[in-house]
């Protein structure tokens, strides 16, 4: 890889506008903050923690003026790369600014975007109320990066995604101004909508500084039902018929036979017993449904799901016990490690497709992998058709990689076809950015770049993300070991 263009004049004046104790120019700094998720490192120059807001747009103007690529940078749990320095220069590392205030009466979250989203969870839970996204790395991710990637996970059917949650923002433009957009107020349309331009800009557009959130009633019970049907495609026919019940479940989660065999390789022992099975003995794909809300709603529901799942399963076992159902997510828990028993290294893309395309999807990713000799396991979101597809190979088998790389775009290109979108929660960074043009015509993109040009004309705030095409297969991992690696 060609050596980045370093800045040295600019980082002296940085040190000695900030100081030694916000500025960091060592190895190990700068190696811990070169990557995220995806483990594809690349170094900064300095990593700056700062101490008050002003910092920030010290380090803003002074970026603009010497033209130093900036990365902004939470904790480090994103999948795509986007909060990884491409271009070098500096990282502004925010995960010690995570102060939260809940303010009961307005159902608000006036947050920092280094707080960790389980903590906006614990702090608001004894009020009665929660804040519904949940990406699967909750407990390590930061709320900065929850909006700069505008997260999902498995309630987003139900409760909707981050955009949903926030009513306001602060922070700075990529030139180094304050701003603020929105209001701590249920109702603000004054000016253009710029708030919603910075939820999921995946840190190319602003910095934050702070969020006001949306906070809402938790559900007073729930139920969970763990299900087994025949094959995939039956299993993904029943989700879009439980769908069109009304019944909106709070998480309903797919895994398909692959992934259910290799859990099960995982916890040692199978889901459903025999007995459970009534006899048969082949792999099963599984559906995880939870419903909640007041009791009285919870038993009607729970009556139309029971006779979902007389139609569908061959076994099912059903709770609304909270220890219980924490066992029965253990399968879906176990899904993402237990992928490397298929392969030492997966292309792993967080698709979309709508109901009707359900079963074409998967029955496209069973020919691939018959087709290429590789795994393709895929789980997800069964209730708004994110799925998290994956082609699992051998890094160090050249024909492997040759075919993972070649499949991967196959499956791109296939879910644009089949109406869908090539991301759904984690965003383009640089892991998708080869994709990009699939789903975006020219002009779609020349207008994104509009925007981009308008709002940092020189370019320096995460330069080489989203738009620049990067063959992320190319470069090797780094290895380390993140908090969140056994979950």
């Amino acid at each position: 890889m060609t050596p980045l263009p370093t800045h040295p004049l600019a980082t002296q004046e940085l040190l000695k506008q900030l100081g030694p104790e916000k500025v960091k120019t060592d190895e190990a700094t700068c190696f811990a903050a070169s990557y995220d998720n995806m483990r594809l490192s690349f170094m900064p120059e300095a990593v700056i923690r700062p101490g008050v807001e002003e910092d920030i747009g010290t380090v803003l103007k002074l970026a603009n003026l010497h033209r130093v690529p900036v990365t902004v940078r939470g904790r480090g749990t994103g999948n795509t790369g986007a909060s990884s320095p491409i271009r070098g220069g500096w990282v502004i590392h925010l995960d010690h600014w995570d102060k939260i205030e809940i303010d009961p009466v307005a159902a608000m979250a006036t947050v920092q975007p280094g707080a960790i989203t389980a903590k906006i969870n614990e702090l608001a839970a004894p009020h009665g109320l929660f804040f519904p996204p949940d990406p699967s790395s909750l407990k390590y991710c930061s709320i900065g990066g929850n909006i700069a990637t505008n997260a999902g996970g498995l309630r987003a059917a139900k409760y909707g995604v981050v955009r949903d949650h926030v009513y306001a923002l602060e922070g700075y433009l990529p030139t180094g101004e304050k701003v603020t957009w929105g209001a701590p107020l249920r109702k603000f349309v004054s000016g253009i909508n710029l708030r919603d331009l910075w939820i999921g800009s995946e840190g190319t557009l602003g910095v934050i500084t702070k969020a006001v959130l949306k906070l809402v009633n938790r559900p007073t019970a729930r139920r969970t039902f763990l299900v087994a049907c025949r094959s995939d495609e039956i299993a993904l026919e029943a989700a879009a018929q439980l769908m069109g019940l009304r019944i909106n479940p709070a998480v309903f989660e797919f895994l398909d036979t692959q992934t259910v065999a290799a859990a099960e390789k995982q916890r040692g022992s199978r889901v459903f017993s025999s007995a459970e099975l009534k006899g048969v003995e082949t792999t099963h794909a599984i559906l995880l449904i939870e419903i909640d809300g007041h009791p009285a709603t919870l038993a009607e529901d729970a009556q139309k799901v029971r006779a979902w799942i007389n139609r569908y399963a061959v076994a099912h076992r059903e709770t609304d016990n909270e220890t219980e159902a924490e066992a029965l997510w253990d399968i879906r828990r176990t899904c993402s490690q237990a992928m490397y028993s298929l392969g030492n290294a997966k292309l792993n893309e967080d698709i979309v497709v709508p109901f009707k395309s359900y079963v074409p999807l998967i029955q496209y990713t069973q020919a691939l992998g018959q087709r290429i000799g590789l795994a393709t396991p895929t789980f997800g979101h069964a209730a708004d058709g994110n799925f998290h597809v994956h082609i699992m190979y051998n890094r160090d088998n050249p024909e492997h990689c040759r075919k993972a790389e070649e499949a991967i775009y196959e499956v791109m290109k296939k879910v644009v076809e089949l109406g869908g979108a090539i991301t759904g929660e984690h965003g383009i960074g640089i892991a998708k950015s080869p994709f990009l043009s699939l789903q975006h015509s020219p002009a779609e993109i020349q207008a994104m770049l509009a925007v981009k040009k308008a709002l940092d004309p020189n370019n320096i705030l995460a330069p080489g993300q989203i738009f620049e095409p990067l063959n992320v297969w190319e470069y090797r991992p780094v290895k380390v070991h993140c908090a969140w690696d056994k979950h």
